[in-house]
C-alpha cells in the first residue's frame, strides 16, 4: 500500500540507482515531515536494489549516538564486504588518532572513502543514511566529502532527513551537486486516505485525515485501531509518540509543555527556553499533523502525549503551568485544572481559585468537576475552618450525584462544628443531610447547639428562615428542635429571589399537607413552576411545589410539569434529581390510576440512587411500589421491598407515613388484615400528631375502614368512612373512594346508589383504577339485585379500565363477560340518536326515573317523555328496560 501512494517517488529513485549502475553516480535528498513515508520509501528502494545487483549499505542516525565520531559511517564501512586485510586496514583508518575534538583529518576522510569508491569497482552502490541529522558531525563530513566524488562512479547516496531540520554545511555542500536531486514527500491527501480504507466497513476517512493532517503513520495507527475494534486507540496513542521521538531534540519536551497548556502561546516561558526553540518545535509539530493552529487537533493526541510524559515530569508541568496561569490572570477554571494536573494546591492562593472553579463548575452543571476540585482544595487546606466550609460545598456536590456519598464527610463536619469551625448557616445544612442519613440524635445535637449560640450569623438566619418550612413538611417531629427567629431576624434575613421561591413552594406543600386540596395552593405552586430551571439551589424548589400540586387533587397538572423536569435532569446528567423526581411521577402515576407506571418510576428512582443512598426518604419510592403491587394484585414479585430493612428514624418523617401507608395496603391485598390495620392506625397517628392529615396525601382511614370490613368490624369501619369523607376537603377524588368503602359497610338496597354515585365523582377525578374499583363494586351490586344486563355492560367497562391499569386483582373479581350487547354488523346497523336523544336514553337505560334524568339534563319532564318515544321508535322498542346495553356502556 505504501508504494501505490508514494509509486512517483519510487520511479525516480530506480532511474537514479540505474544510471548510478551505469557509472552515473547520484544523490537523493529525501525530506518530508515526521512521519510522510521516508524510512519506508528508503526501505523499498533497497529491496530494489537487491534484485539490481547492487551492492546495499545502511545506517541509521541516532539521537542517543550523535555525539559518537564516525558511528554512522563506521557502520557502512564495516558492513561492506572485505577481504581481511582491507577491513583491518579500514578498522585502523576508523580506530586511528585522526579524531580531534569530533573532527577528522582530511586525508582519514579521503582513505575511508577510497575504501567505499574502490568497492564500487566491483558492484554497483547504494548507500542510505536514514535519519541523516542525527548522524555524528565527523559521519556527516565524510559522506558530505564522499558526495563529491561520486560523479563518475558507480555509487548512489540516498539521505533522509525531515522539513524541519537542515544539515548547515553538509546540507549546501550536498544540494549544490549537479548529480543531486531532492525528493520531497507530503502527507496523504483526502483521496489517498479514502483509497488506504476503501475495504473497511465503517472506516471514517474523512475524519481521519481531519485529525491527522494526513500524517501516514498516524492514519495507519487508526486504521489498525478500526480494524481491531479497538476503542481505546492504543495503536493510535503509540504513533503519536512516535512521531515526538522521530522529531527534533526540543520536540517531545514542547509537545508536553503544549498538551499541558492547550495553546502555544506561554510554552517557552512554562519551558524556561527562548521562543527560536519551540516555534521550530511547533512548526515541526505541526508539518506533522498532530496540531493546528498550536492546538493538538485531537484530544486523543493530546491524551496520548500527557500519558507518555514520566509522573515527575507531568506533574512538574502541571504544577509550574497553576503558576504560570495564575500570574497571568487566566480564568480560575484553567487555573484549576492545572492544580488538578499536579495533584496538589499547596500554594496560599491555591484553595480560594479551586472553590471559586468548583462553584462556577456547579452553576453549570459540571458536578464532576466541581467535586474534584473540592476534594484537592479539602485536602491541601490548612486552615480548619475553611476546611469545614469546603466539606460543606462537597456534601452538596455529591448529594446532586448520589446522597449517599457524603455520608463519609458527615462526621469530619461535625466534629468542625464542636470544635466551632462550622458556620450556623452550614449548621443547618449538616442537620438536614443527618437527618436524610438516619442520623436522627447526631441531628438533634447539631440543632441544639446551633440553639445555644449566642448569636446567629446572616447566612443561618437565611438558612433558617427557608429551612422552617421544609422541616415541617418532611421532618416535622424535629421542628422544635430548630431555633425560632425572632420577627427581627425574620425581617433581616437576606433574601433573594431563589430563596424566596424555596420558602414559598415548601410553605405550599405544608398548606397542602394540613390543609387540603386549597385551589390557591394549586394556583400558587404551579406559579412557582413556571418560573423553575433544574439547577442545584432549585431542586428542593420543584420538589415541593410538584408535591403540592399533587397533594391538593391536581396530579393532571403536576404530571407534564414533573415528565419535564425529568427530562431536563437527564439531560444535565443530574441522576439524584432524576430520581428523586422519578419518585415523585411515581406518586403523581398512583393518583391518576396507573399503578404500572407508578411501578416501573419508583423502580426507576431505586436504580438512579441505590436504595441505601436515600436514606429516610427511600420511604418515598418504596411506598409507591408497594401501592402499585397491591393494585396489580403482583404481591410475590414485590415482596423484597416489603422486606428490606429501612432506617429507624424513618418513622420520624414524612416518608415514614408514606410507607406505613403503603405496607398497610400491601399487607391488605395479601389478606393480612390484621398486619395492615396495625401500620395503617400508626400512620394515622402520626399524621394526627405532626398535624399532616391531609385526605389527597394519605386517606389512610378507608384503607383501615376496608381492613376493619375484612374482620367483620362494619360499624367502626362506617365511622372511619364518614370522617373520612368530612375531611374529604372537597376532593372529588377522595369522596368517590370513600363512597365505594361506604357502600360496603350499607345495606344490599343502599350499595348501588351509593356506588353510582362514587363512579360518577371518579368519573371526573382522574384516577382510572379507583374507578374500576366502584366499577367492580357496582358491579357486583347490580349482581346482587339480580339487575345482570346492566352488571354485564358495567363489568365489561370496568374490565377495560382494569386491564388499562394493569390491575390484576381486580380482572379477576369481575364475572365473565354478559351478553345482549351490540356487536359486529348490528352495530353497524344500529340507528343513529341525536346528541339529545342519546343524552336522555344513557340515562334512561342506567335505571334513571324520567325525573331523575329531567334534573341531570335541566329540561323539563315533558321534553325527557318525547325524547324517549323517539328514541322507542327509532330503536323499535316499546320500554326501557329494552333499551340496548351499550348505551348503558357511554356513561354511569
Amino acid at each position: 500500500m505504501a508504494e501505490d501512494v508514494q509509486r512517483h517517488e519510487m520511479v525516480t529513485l530506480r532511474e537514479l540507482l540505474d544510471e548510478a549502475a551505469a557509472g552515473r553516480g547520484h544523490v537523493a535528498m529525501v525530506t518530508g515531515a515526521i512521519a510522510t513515508g521516508k524510512s519506508a520509501l528508503l526501505y523499498g528502494l533497497g529491496e530494489h536494489a537487491f534484485g539490481r545487483d547492487a551492492l546495499l549499505l545502511t545506517a541509521t542516525g541516532s539521537r542517543a549516538e550523535s555525539a559518537l565520531p564516525l558511528g554512522v559511517f563506521s557502520r557502512l564501512v564495516l558492513g561492506a564486504p572485505m577481504t581481511g586485510p582491507d577491513r583491518a586496514a579500514a578498522t585502523g583508518l576508523l580506530h586511528g588518532g585522526g579524531l580531534a575534538g569530533g573532527l577528522v583529518d582530511l586525508p582519514v576522510v579521503d582513505a575511508l572513502c577510497t575504501v567505499l569508491l574502490e568497492l564500487s569497482e566491483r558492484h554497483p552502490l547504494l548507500v542510505v543514511v536514514d535519519d541523516l541529522h542525527h548522524a555524528d558531525r565527523a559521519s556527516q563530513l565524510c559522506l558530505s566529502h564522499l558526495a563529491r566524488r561520486i560523479a563518475h562512479a558507480r555509487v548512489m547516496l540516498v539521505f533522509s532527513v525531515p522539513d524541519a531540520h537542515t544539515l548547515g554545511s553538509l546540507h549546501t555542500e550536498v544540494q549544490r551537486q549537479p548529480h543531486c536531486r531532492a525528493i520531497r514527500l507530503g502527507h496523504l491527501s483526502r483521496e489517498q486516505v479514502a483509497h488506504l480504507a476503501s475495504g473497511d466497513a465503517g472506516a471514517e476517512p474523512a475524519r481521519w485525515h481531519a485529525l491527522t493532517g494526513g500524517n501516514r503513520l498516524l492514519v495507519d495507527a487508526l486504521l489498525e485501531d478500526h480494524r481491531a475494534g479497538d476503542g481505546r486507540g492504543e495503536r493510535y496513542a503509540e504513533a503519536v509518540l512516535a512521531c515526538l521521538h522521530r522529531g527534533g531534540d526540543d520536540t517531545p519536551r514542547v509537545a508536553g509543555a503544549l498538551a499541558v497548556l492547550g495553546e502555544a502561546g506561554p510554552v517557552s516561558r512554562l519551558l524556561g527556553e527562548n521562543d527560536t526553540a519551540t516555534v521550530r518545535a511547533v512548526r515541526e509539530l505541526t508539518r506533522a499533523g498532530l496540531l493546528d493552529d498550536g492546538r493538538f487537533r485531537d484530544e486523543a493526541a493530546r491524551s496520548a502525549v500527557l500519558a507518555g510524559l514520566d509522573d515527575h515530569e507531568r506533574v512538574d508541568l502541571y504544577r509550574r503551568a497553576a503558576e504560570l496561569t495564575y500570574r497571568d490572570g487566566a480564568p480560575v477554571t484553567v487555573v484549576a485544572g492545572h492544580l488538578l494536573g499536579a495533584g496538589h494546591a499547596g500554594q496560599p492562593w491555591a484553595p480560594a481559585i479551586l472553590e471559586e472553579a468548583a462553584a462556577r463548575a456547579l452553576r453549570q452543571d459540571g458536578v464532576e468537576s466541581a467535586i474534584d476540585y473540592l476534594l484537592l482544595a479539602l485536602r491541601s487546606c490548612p486552615d480548619e475552618r475553611r476546611r469545614a466550609r469546603i466539606a460543606t460545598v462537597l456534601v452538596r456536590a455529591k448529594w446532586r450525584i448520589d446522597p449517599g456519598t457524603p455520608a463519609g464527610h458527615l462526621t469530619e463536619l461535625t466534629e468542625a462544628l464542636h470544635r466551632g469551625h462550622l458556620t450556623g448557616g452550614d449548621t443547618v445544612v449538616l442537620a438536614k443531610a443527618l437527618l436524610w442519613h438516619g442520623h436522627a440524635e447526631d441531628a438533634r445535637d447539631v440543632l441544639a447547639h446551633l440553639r445555644k449560640l449566642e448569636e446567629l450569623d446572616r447566612d443561618a438566619v437565611a438558612e433558617l428562615a427557608v429551612a422552617r418550612a421544609w422541616f415541617r413538611s418532611s421532618f416535622p417531629s424535629f421542628l422544635p428542635h430548630l431555633p425560632e427567629l425572632t420577627a427581627e431576624q425574620a425581617g433581616g434575613a437576606a433574601h433573594s429571589l431563589s430563596a424566596d421561591r424555596r420558602t414559598e413552594s415548601a410553605d405550599a406543600l405544608v398548606r397542602a399537607l394540613t390543609r387540603g386540596p386549597l385551589p390557591e395552593t394549586a394556583a400558587t405552586a404551579e406559579r412557582i413552576l413556571r418560573g423553575s430551571r433544574l439547577d442545584e439551589m432549585s431542586m428542593d424548589t420543584v420538589e415541593s411545589a410538584l408535591l403540592a400540586l399533587t397533594y391538593t387533587g391536581r396530579a393532571d397538572l403536576a404530571a407534564p410539569w414533573c415528565d419535564s423536569f425529568i427530562a431536563e435532569a437527564a439531560s444535565r446528567r443530574a441522576p439524584s434529581r432524576q430520581a428523586r423526581l422519578s419518585a415523585i411521577r411515581a406518586e403523581i402515576g398512583l393518583r391518576r390510576g396507573e399503578p404500572a407506571a407508578a411501578a416501573a418510576d419508583a423502580r426507576r428512582a431505586l436504580e438512579l440512587i441505590p436504595p441505601d443512598s436515600w436514606g429516610v426518604a427511600v420511604g418515598g419510592p418504596l411506598s409507591s411500589l408497594l401501592l402499585a403491587c397491591a393494585a396489580m394484585g403482583r404481591q410475590e414479585e414485590f415482596l423484597p421491598p416489603v422486606t428490606r430493612p429501612v432506617p429507624e428514624a424513618m418513622l420520624e418523617t414524612r416518608f415514614g407515613l408514606q410507607y406505613l401507608h403503603g405496607k398497610g395496603r400491601f399487607h391488605l391485598a395479601a389478606g393480612q388484615a390484621r398486619q395492615a390495620l396495625r401500620d395503617l392506625r400508626l400512620c394515622g397517628e402520626l399524621m394526627g400528631e405532626w398535624g399532616l392529615d391531609s385526605a389527597e396525601f394519605i386517606a389512610w382511614r378507608l384503607d383501615a375502614a376496608q381492613a376493619l370490613l375484612a374482620l367483620g368490624e362494619a360499624r367502626e369501619a362506617r365511622l372511619l368512612v364518614e370522617e373520612q369523607l368530612a375531611r374529604s376537603g372537597g376532593s372529588r377524588r377522595i369522596q368517590g373512594m370513600g363512597l365505594r368503602v361506604l357502600a360496603a359497610t350499607a345495606e344490599r338496597r343502599h350499595r348501588v346508589m351509593l356506588l353510582r354515585q362514587s363512579a360518577e365523582l371518579l368519573q371526573d377525578g382522574g384516577d382510572k383504577y379507583e374507578l374500576a374499583r366502584s366499577l367492580t363494586g357496582l358491579t357486583e351490586a347490580y349482581h346482587a339485585v339480580g339487575e345482570f344486563r346492566r352488571a354485564a355492560v358495567l363489568g365489561r367497562r370496568a374490565r377495560t379500565l382494569a386491564q388499562e391499569c394493569q390491575a390484576g386483582a381486580l380482572s379477576r373479581a369481575l364475572p365473565g363477560d354478559g351478553d345482549g350487547v351490540w356487536t359486529g354488523e348490528e352495530a353497524e346497523a344500529r340507528p343513529v340518536l341525536s346528541d339529545a336523544e342519546r343524552r336522555v336514553a344513557t340515562l334512561a337505560a342506567d335505571g334513571y326515573s324520567n325525573r331523575e334524568v329531567a334534573a341531570k339534563l335541566f329540561i323539563t319532564v315533558s321534553t325527557v317523555e318525547q325524547h324517549l318515544t323517539r328514541v322507542y321508535r327509532k330503536l323499535s322498542v316499546t320500554r326501557r328496560a329494552d333499551l340496548p346495553e351499550t348505551l348503558t356502556g357511554q356513561r354511569l
